[in-house]
């Protein structure tokens, strides 16, 4: 088994390829990390040179393909979700006091609520955003960059990238699965994973506190304040990192009952953890 691992997006990025170390293989596993970095330097909000940082600074932009595919996901993401999952949430990040990358946050620049759902238009190459109106694309590009790599290793073998939390798989490795672990305040909990993908969303990391209280980076965006839930995580699967991402942020918001009804409803394989760490496989997760 052939690993790599690597800081890029804010988080550690992991890679298992199941695969003798020939020079192909050490070829194709030698061109993540620098994709990865490639799409960061795009992608990022924290870069002022950034082609997202760009267009949230002019209000409209003549995009490059990267930027419009997740635009574009994140769009359909909205709508399918009744606006739980919206990209528009920056300025709320910011007043929550996430205005720069983690590591560097100290929550002085916390300010009060900016609820989200503003007009974001794509016209060919353009993307034109309403007046006030700035995007956010970390968890959804951090899954689109994890589906993209795997779908270039599995070419090499099977294969897994993890990216904090938003994990894809391609394959099946000796062992018969992958074995991910998830830590709750129950204990470790594995999940084997044969196919596709699984993101985490939560409360339990990223956290700081500004203006007197204790805030979080999951935005709801109707209230555009940082989500007030009885879940501190969800965990979902699904066939992408970029759709379990966007189900995970959709239950999260949604409450631990009305999370577990949508999933059981739906069919969408979930861990619910609560704020009182209990843990509740839901969706037909066994």
């Amino acid at each position: 088994m052939e690993r790599r691992a690597f800081p890029a997006m804010g988080t550690d990025v992991e890679i298992l390829l199941d695969a003798d170390p020939v020079p192909g293989v050490e070829r194709g596993l030698g061109r993540v990390e620098p994709e990865f970095a490639r799409l960061e330097a795009l992608l990022s909000r924290f870069r002022p040179d950034s082609e997202l940082a760009r267009l949230n600074a002019a209000g409209e932009l003549d995009a490059g393909p990267e930027l419009l595919e997740v635009l574009g996901l994140a769009l359909d993401a909205r709508e399918r979700t009744g606006g739980r999952f919206d990209p528009t949430v920056h300025d709320a990040l910011v007043a929550a006091g996430y205005d720069r990358s983690f590591a560097e946050l100290d929550g002085s620049a916390a300010g009060g609520p900016v609820p989200a759902g503003g007009a974001v238009r794509i016209e060919g190459m353009r993307i034109a955003l309403d007046p006030g109106v700035r995007l956010d694309l970390g968890g959804i590009a951090k899954g689109w960059a994890v589906d993209r790599a795997v779908r270039e290793l599995s070419t090499l073998g099977p294969c897994l990238v993890n990216a904090g939390g938003d994990l894809a798989v391609s394959g099946i490795p000796a062992d018969g699965h992958w074995a991910v672990g998830l830590d709750t305040p129950a204990g470790p909990l594995t999940l084997g994973v044969v196919d596709g993908a699984l993101a985490t969303t939560g409360r339990d990391r990223r956290r700081w506190r500004a203006g007197g209280e204790e805030r979080h980076h999951v935005i709801d965006p109707a209230s555009g304040r940082p989500a007030d839930t009885d879940l501190l995580t969800v965990t979902v699967a699904a066939a992408t990192a970029v759709e379990a991402e966007v189900r995970a942020k959709a239950l999260f918001l949604a409450g631990a009952e009305a999370a577990a009804l949508e999933a059981e409803a739906t069919g969408i394989p979930a861990v619910l953890v609560t704020d009182d760490g209990a843990v509740r496989l839901v969706g037909g997760l066994r």
